[in-house]
């Protein structure tokens, strides 16, 4: 199997309805901050009772940890310049890339209020203009960024 990942006509669908669930259950947005914000939180004052955004973070992480494990270790393919550049031995650049990129992301979402997937799925859903706006934003970084990046490298 070249793709270990759910195909775009099932994962589609259950976010979809991940988004609606998590609206009708806990009236709130799903989003990804705000879980690992709880975490952050709770964790400094020394408590361990998170709510559901907590759970969902500790969930991300094992869910994504227990694939790995089952698929052999980390497999990364598909991140197109990076597993392009970053080969053999330089291999493991590229989690380290992503860890930055991911701490940089978290601390842009935190710093302004939202997250991509806060924004992307469950504000887009209500039909927000700002969170329409701020995925718009997102999308359109992403691609001059990576155009950019193309070019220098």
């Amino acid at each position: 199997m070249e793709h270990h990942q759910l195909a775009w006509y099932v994962a589609g669908p259950v976010l979809g309805l991940c988004v609606v669930a998590v609206r009708l259950l806990f009236n709130a947005r799903l989003g990804v901050t705000g879980g690992f914000s709880e975490l952050i939180g709770k964790l400094s004052r020394g408590s361990v009772r998170f709510d559901w955004r907590g759970w969902f973070a500790i969930g991300v992480l094992l869910g994504g940890t227990v694939f790995a494990v089952l698929a052999g270790g980390p497999d990364f393919h598909g991140y197109g310049w990076m597993t392009d550049t970053f080969t053999g031995g330089q291999r493991w650049a590229i989690p380290v890339l992503l860890v930055g990129a991911g701490a940089l992301i978290g601390y842009g979402a935190k710093l302004s209020g939202g997250c991509t997937s806060g924004n992307g799925l469950s504000g887009n859903a209500l039909v927000s203009p700002a969170s329409l706006a701020a995925t718009a934003t997102f999308f359109g970084t992403a691609i001059a960024v990576s155009f950019l990046i193309e070019a220098v490298i």
